[in-house]
């Protein structure tokens, strides 16, 4: 059997390094040797081995002490951590995981040049947290369904979480690795002079690290899908009303929350009632008898019931009749609007009066009497 390197000489540091000294050199090399950023690479994997060996009996004040004293014997068959027990027999620094070991490639402030910067898993949480963006969708419904409520099913394209890869963009089983671009900053710094310009770093966007995409979703997390979505409709809704469905928006990447789903409310027109916020309005016709000496008519509501409105004597054209309570549902409190009747008071044409009826209006003149005034101002 080959003999055992000295730990100090594995590591590249003298026998008087500080434990500050011993851990930046162990990182060093790890970020060299270790087995994800090295795959397929039996060199590397011994060369980790031994360096995690070294490092686990000088990180340890007691087992250093011994090991200045004793050497290698110090250890021997006594399961000190020193025996070649492969990759999960050194506790924290068996397998790392290739977060751990991209978190100290990140905190390195020498190897971006000084400075506080983002560690990886401040720019990984940061990355991986996009909440998934709002879907806007307008439905046209008919005044009745305003008045009473109603609930629609429609069809949502939406971005949902890639199957293949779980909503992470990667390929499954492929790792991440320190992007080139930026050399893990997850920034690109531009300087001429004294100006310094940083900006996102284009190939990782920001992350620090790259990884091979899933080819069912290109990267992105996300792949479109229609789904079907069941609205419900409130009573007393108009043109232009907002209503949210939580959560029916777009999916969010890495574990962020979805968007919502906005439904923009189009109301058509009636062909009798014309709206004017909670009221409603219903144009009258009557004839010039019914406006002088008063009739009694039925008018629609928009439920599909009548209402008697009894027309006074004297009615003039334009005159509103309210009648409370029979407009539109108010949205956003309890009650109703009022139907408004408008009273629009026909004057027959001379074809359409026989020679009775224009004899009658001619003896109704003399007996009219004049208007107290003949102008008014409009």
């Amino acid at each position: 059997m080959a003999a055992k390197r000295d730990y100090y000489e594995i590591l590249g540091v003298s026998r008087n390094a500080s434990q500050e000294e011993i851990k930046k050199a162990y990182r060093r090399l790890a970020r060299k040797y270790h087995p994800d950023l090295n795959p397929n690479n039996k060199e590397a994997e011994e060369k980790f081995k031994e360096i995690s060996e070294a490092y686990q009996v000088l990180s340890d004040p007691e087992k250093r002490k011994l090991y200045d004293q004793f050497g290698h014997s110090a250890f021997a068959g006594a399961g000190g951590g020193t025996q070649q027990e492969g990759f999960g027999g050194f506790g924290d620094f068996g397998r790392m995981n290739i977060d751990d070991l991209l978190e100290d490639l990140f905190n390195f402030s020498e190897f971006f040049g000084g400075g506080r910067r983002r560690t990886y898993q401040e720019r990984k949480r940061t990355y991986r947290s996009e909440k998934g963006e709002d879907i806007y969708q307008t439905v046209t419904i008919s005044l009745e369904d305003a008045y009473k409520g109603t609930t629609l099913t429609i069809e949502v394209p939406r971005y949902v979480l890639c199957d293949k890869c779980a909503g992470t963009g990667q390929k499954p089983g492929s790792q991440p690795v320190v992007c080139p671009e930026c050399g893990g900053a997850g920034q690109i710094t531009y300087s001429s002079g004294f100006m310094h310009i940083s900006q996102t770093c284009p190939r990782c966007q920001g992350a620090g690290y790259i990884q091979e995409s899933c080819d069912a979703c290109n990267g992105r997390g996300l792949v479109m899908k229609t789904e079907t979505v069941k609205v419900k409709i409130p009573a007393g809704v108009d043109n232009g009303t907002k209503l949210r469905v939580p959560g029916k928006g777009h999916s969010g990447r890495f574990g962020g929350s979805a968007g919502d789903l906005w439904i923009i409310v189009n109301v058509q027109p009636h062909w009798l009632f014309e709206r004017k916020g909670d009221n409603l309005y219903v144009k009258v016709n009557i004839n010039v008898a019914e406006a002088v000496l008063g009739t009694e008519i039925e008018i629609p509501t928009i439920d599909g019931k009548t209402e008697k409105v009894k027309i006074p004597e004297g009615t003039q054209s334009g005159q509103q009749i309210r009648i409370h309570g029979k407009g539109m549902p108010r949205l956003k409190s309890s009650g109703y609007g009022d139907l408004v009747v408008v009273v629009n008071v026909v004057i027959p044409s001379r074809k359409e009066l026989s020679r009775k009826g224009r004899k009658l209006f001619e003896e109704l003149m003399k007996e009219l009497p004049k208007p107290a005034t003949r102008f008014e101002k409009p």
